[in-house]
């Protein structure tokens, strides 16, 4: 049994204050394979007190410091990816090619648009005779999620350290070893004292610590929507900034003009990578109505073709925890009892798998765009394909949802694709199958969230105050 039960406190690994252990289980075969410790707010008093501490030099450090730091950084994790990529494979189940080509390297991703993206800001710009200054909003605190697990601490680690500021990390519990890793880099790269902080713990234990802490000055939120409304209440009597990236059900709206086998190309390697445990994956397929069984076949070839649990490049894996599965399975009972055509797929593991926390493929036609699985984020790779009549149908429906986080628009024109996307209510919209970019802002309308992540400037602008100082010139 692998053992990491210290925190990562003003530049030292330290015990926590008070002993309490938690199993992480291999999604893979469901057995315990390491053990962490859960942190308390006695453990978030001691961070909190560091980065309050090392705001007050490494909030003044010149942004010629902060690009060398942010080199040390990328260098430092460069060096530890392999043991990134294990550690994510075995802690959340991604097969070995996914975490090594996508899981893993997403970090450097977002440090080297955060590296680029500090190199050309300009902290201090002026306006007439007064000036405009961007400041650093403080110390933070970071919850970040399992599913995209090192992705969305870079994404947030990269531009707090961009602008200037300190932070506590608090990775997920379910996926928290390639989080200790990261603190292993920060170490590495000679990141100051007190400057990172990582503590792990779950919700109730330190989420909640952090969220009401009177010396953190902003909160940034990735997990689900529930979880994201807990931070915000909880950060609401210390008037904290909150910025949230919250859950989603994306549509994927296919035009009478797309090319449907491209379009079901991109719809697969969208909701089937990672297991369908992607906020941004598109869950709701929109189709023409007349078109919808011949959609329906290909999409349903390329569900039974799809290999599970063998490792193999494409493949996929088990879903994270128990708690994940029994939700999936669930929902698809829901959309059964609801009368959702089942295309392929269904309750229980696939074929041949007698263990692990692995979904089966799952396609549901006909779907009335207010049933449950037409509401709720499933999680897992499970489509609700939705006929539509007219193209201004097929819009309506697409933005009647509680969410706002991603869209995507297959059309065989351009320009009708554009025309289309203008009109979703989302913070992202892929046209013909364009994948994610790491220069662009990430985050969501409704109750996605709120904020920017992602896209360089964006990022870092999340994590700064924006201060006039009027009479800056005299003559």
């Amino acid at each position: 049994m692998l053992e990491k039960l210290q925190f990562y406190i003003d530049g030292k690994w330290v015990d926590p204050v008070t002993p309490k252990t938690l199993d992480v289980i291999n999604p893979s075969n469901e057995e315990p394979f390491a053990r962490i410790s859960l942190g308390s707010k006695a453990d978030v008093d001691k961070a909190v007190a560091a980065a309050r501490r090392a705001f007050e030099s490494f909030s003044r450090t010149t942004k010629k410091e902060r690009v060398e730091l942010l080199q040390s950084v990328m260098a430092a994790y460069q060096k530890r990816l392999p043991e990134i990529a294990e550690a994510i494979h075995l802690e959340m189940g991604a097969p070995m090619w996914l975490a090594k080509a996508a899981q893993a390297p997403a970090a450097l991703g977002h440090i080297g648009a955060t590296l680029q993206a500090l190199i050309d800001f300009q902290f201090e710009v002026p306006r007439g005779k007064n000036q405009i200054r961007y400041e650093p909003v403080g110390v933070c605190g970071l919850i970040t999620p399992w599913n995209w697990p090192i992705n969305q601490i870079a994404a947030k680690v990269a531009p707090a350290l961009a602008a200037g500021c300190t932070m506590i990390l608090k990775p997920s519990e379910i996926a928290p070893l390639n989080g200790i890793l990261f603190a292993q880099v920060m170490e590495d790269a000679g990141v100051p004292a007190g400057v990172f902080n990582l503590i792990n713990g779950d919700g109730p234990g330190v989420g909640e610590a952090m969220s009401r802490h009177p010396d953190i000055d902003m909160m940034s939120f990735t997990g689900s929507t529930r979880a994201g409304i807990a931070v915000s209440k909880g950060a609401a009597d210390t008037v904290k900034r909150v910025a949230l990236e919250l859950g989603g059900k994306s549509a994927n709206i296919v035009l009478e003009d797309a090319d449907f086998a491209q379009a079901v190309k991109a719809e697969m390697g969208g909701l089937m990578v990672n297991s369908g445990q992607s906020c941004n994956a598109p869950t709701r397929m929109f189709v023409p109505r007349k078109k919808q069984d011949e959609i329906a076949a290909m999409v349903k070839a390329a569900m039974e073709a799809t290999k599970i649990g063998d490792g193999s490049p494409g493949s996929i894996g088990p879903v994270v925890s128990e708690a994940q599965y029994n939700k999936i399975q669930g929902l698809i009972q829901k959309g059964i009892e609801e009368g959702a055509k089942l295309v392929t797929g269904g309750l229980g593991r696939p074929e041949g798998v007698n263990r692990g926390y692995y979904v089966r493929p799952t396609l549901f036609a006909d779907v009335d765009n207010h049933s449950t699985i037409a509401r709720e984020e499933i999680f897992g790779p499970v489509l609700a394909m939705i006929p539509y009549d007219s193209e201004e149908q097929a819009i309506a429906m697409a933005n009647d949802s509680l969410y706002g986080l991603s869209g995507y628009v297959q059309s065989g024109s351009i320009d009708h694709a554009r025309a289309v996307a203008a009109r979703l209510r989302t913070g992202n919209v892929h046209l013909n199958g364009a994948p994610v970019d790491f220069t662009v802002p990430f985050g969501g309308y409704k109750q996605s969230g709120n904020g920017r992540e992602w896209g360089g400037e964006f990022g870092i602008e999340e994590f700064l105050e924006t201060k006039a100082v009027v009479g800056y010139q005299t003559d």
